[in-house]
């Protein structure tokens, strides 16, 4: 490979890395191109699997930033998941395919960043995806605000229950009301002393 085709490469390479939201470095060895074929389909939407010289990535890595996270993750063959999409998706993708082709190795890879090892890959694989888990919340948030709602409808009932009972109670320690003529105690007696 000439030295401006390293060049471009290390920078396309570079630019992938910092545009992609992760990066997943695999080993392929033993792989037959019709698996890899496989595999990039089983990514589709959501990564895309690249095969490259570790030379040029470790360049690539050192320009994006991300020697910490994944140079030591640069040894034997390597290729790599530039994640486009879902991220649980693509680490589903990867996981069900190293599932059924034990020759993909996940050697770890980078997300936000930060530095993820095969299992916090395969932790990731087995969340719900992202739209499931906006669901879920959105049914919670709504729920919450239902409680909420009906919390606040009941508080005007019960203003109205407290006030009754308040008046009601204040009734009975100032005595009972001034008493209707021909009611009460002294209304049986008015009779009498007509008679």
């Amino acid at each position: 490979m000439a030295n401006a085709e390293k060049v471009a490469a290390v920078a396309e390479l570079t630019g992938r890395f910092n545009d992609s939201s992760g990066a997943v470095l695999t080993e392929y060895r033993g792989l037959t191109v019709a698996q890899l074929a496989e595999l990039r389909r089983a990514l589709a939407d959501h990564a895309t699997f690249t095969v490259v010289k570790n030379t040029l990535t470790k360049r690539a890595v050192a320009e994006a930033g991300l020697v910490e996270q994944l140079s030591s993750l640069l040894v034997g063959p390597s290729a790599v998941a530039f994640v486009d999409g879902d991220v649980v998706e693509a680490a589903k993708g990867l996981r069900d395919f190293a599932k059924a082709n034990p020759l993909l190795v996940i050697k770890g890879g980078v997300l936000d960043g930060k530095a993820i090892s095969p299992d916090e890959i395969i932790k990731l694989a087995d969340l719900e995806p992202r739209e499931v888990l906006l669901a879920k919340l959105a049914g919670a948030m709504k729920a919450s605000l239902a409680g909420a709602a009906a919390t606040f409808n009941a508080l005007p009932a019960q203003m109205a229950q407290l006030a009754e009972a308040l008046r009601v109670k204040r009734e009975a320690a100032e005595g009972s009301p001034a008493p209707d003529a021909g009611t009460g105690p002294d209304a049986d007696a008015a009779p009498d002393a007509e008679g």
